[in-house]
């Protein structure tokens, strides 16, 4: 479990700031341990009265059993001496020997490896994992492109950037950015939305690997559509008509990711005796169809098959976590759809198998999930007031949750109504009218009972 939060002394003006100090991290005994270390989530800090940001000088042990990694790091900064050092970290390492049972006490526990710089550790730590620090170079290259994107004063010096540095936009690049994109929309800083779109048109417009990703997307819309006008009448004989049609392999493959469970033997039987029913020119065209069918619908099942491995491993890594649902707080982004059929599954061998052990930590892990994919308690709240059927209710269950109304749920509500109106854009709905119009409402009255509030 890792440390609370605790209050320090900013490192350049020693104003006061919270942060997360941790010098052990276990990953055998704790899996999150490791995406804390990697993710600056501990021994990070923020300072908000001068701007501050970056790591903090503290001691680290860092251990993982499984690949037999003993490491520590000791900033130079903190000028200890050799002897004081050890004196420092051996109680951290003596804690990772008495956590392991005797049958895992090995010969690197008496070798721990330090290491001078922070660096250098975490490139250990990555490197058992076959990321070497040419691939961390890279990444870094990508984050500092993505960065000066963002701080860019115009979108032609954005476009000057773009063409200088097109090399680096590529797939990992796009997922860089994809992150910071989602990190912005759940912030609710529109200006920042704004700026990150117009980053991104840019992007898909005036780089190679962006217009392919536009072509891409577009040709998953065009086979969306043809999907949807095939609608409940879609068999094979007419899943293979619109396949044959397909105008190119980025259709192909979008329509085929959409249709997998329908690509099977039967399918591919009428495929076969189609081909045998033909001319030659025909023929040779259906055969090679098959040819990328059978290539896409093998990466489609290796793909998933690598998911469902990747979800199990993170279950199991879950179960055996001393905190079960911090481990699943940490790992919350690694938690999909796939993950969520793993549990699904696992909760029914359990409870066929009536596994008294291991039904109480699958039910923890479903508990915690069910927790976190709750609505805020503000838009609980906002939605509550949405289906009053008057002022008169509405006016009433302001007055019951008077203490929750403070100005970031008025803020929360203006922010709702502003993105509504920008989604809508010109062509409003008449719902989309009336749910303007009713938020307009319930931020009036949210003002006016506030204001009588302040005046006593």
């Amino acid at each position: 479990m890792p440390p609370q939060k605790t209050q320090i002394a900013c490192p350049r003006c020693r104003q006061p700031v919270v942060a997360q100090i941790e010098q052990l991290f276990d990953v055998t005994s704790d899996p999150g341990a490791k995406q804390r270390l990697l993710g600056n989530v501990s021994n990070f800090a923020v300072c908000q009265s001068c701007g501050y940001n970056g790591l903090l000088a503290t001691p680290i042990v860092y251990h993982d059993s499984d690949k037999e990694l003993l490491l520590t790091y000791f900033p130079g900064e903190l000028l200890v001496p050799v002897n004081e050092q050890e004196k420092l970290i051996g109680p951290l390492i003596t804690q990772v020997t008495n956590r392991l049972p005797p049958e895992k006490r090995k010969a690197y526990l008496l070798r721990p490896q330090s290491f001078l710089t922070y660096q250098s550790l975490i490139e250990r730590v990555l490197g058992t994992d076959g990321i070497t620090p040419e691939m961390i170079q890279a990444q870094q290259k990508r984050v500092s492109l993505v960065e000066r994107l963002v701080s860019a004063s115009s979108a032609e010096v954005r476009s000057a950037i773009i063409k200088q540095d097109g090399a680096l936009i590529d797939a990992e690049f796009f997922a860089i950015f994809s992150r910071l994109v989602e990190g912005t929309l759940s912030s609710g800083q529109e200006q920042a939305t704004r700026t990150m779109d117009e980053i991104q048109k840019q992007l898909l417009a005036e780089t190679e690997y962006g217009r392919k990703v536009a072509s891409q997307s577009n040709e998953i819309q065009e086979a969306i559509k043809t999907l949807q006008v095939a609608g409940k009448g879609l068999d094979r004989e007419k899943l293979l008509n619109i396949l044959i049609e397909a105008p190119n392999d980025d259709r192909l493959n979008a329509l085929v990711s959409f249709t997998r469970p329908g690509l099977d033997y039967l399918f591919f039987q009428s495929l076969t005796e189609r081909i045998e029913k033909n001319s030659s020119e025909e023929r040779k065209k259906l055969e090679t169809l098959r040819g990328k069918l059978l290539e896409i619908t093998h990466k489609i099942d290796q793909r998933a098959e690598e998911e469902f491995k990747r979800a199990g491993a993170l279950l199991n890594d879950l179960l055996s976590a001393q905190n079960i649902q911090q481990a699943a707080s940490d790992h919350l982004g690694e938690i999909n759809d796939t993950f969520i059929q793993v549990l699904n599954h696992a909760l029914q061998d359990a409870n066929k198998k009536n596994d008294a052990v291991l039904m109480p930590k699958l039910q923890q892990i479903v508990a915690f999930l069910q927790q976190a994919s709750a609505p805020p308690p503000e838009l609980a709240l906002l939605e509550e007031m949405l289906a009053t059927p008057d002022e008169t209710a509405l006016n009433k269950i302001i007055e019951q949750h008077a203490s929750e109304l403070t100005p970031e749920f008025s803020s929360i509500v203006a922010s709702v109504i502003s993105r509504s109106e920008e989604q809508a854009g010109g062509k409003k709905s008449s719902e989309d009218v009336q749910m303007l119009e009713k938020l307009q409402v319930i931020y009036r009255a949210i003002l006016k009972f506030t204001m009588k509030k302040n005046l006593g």
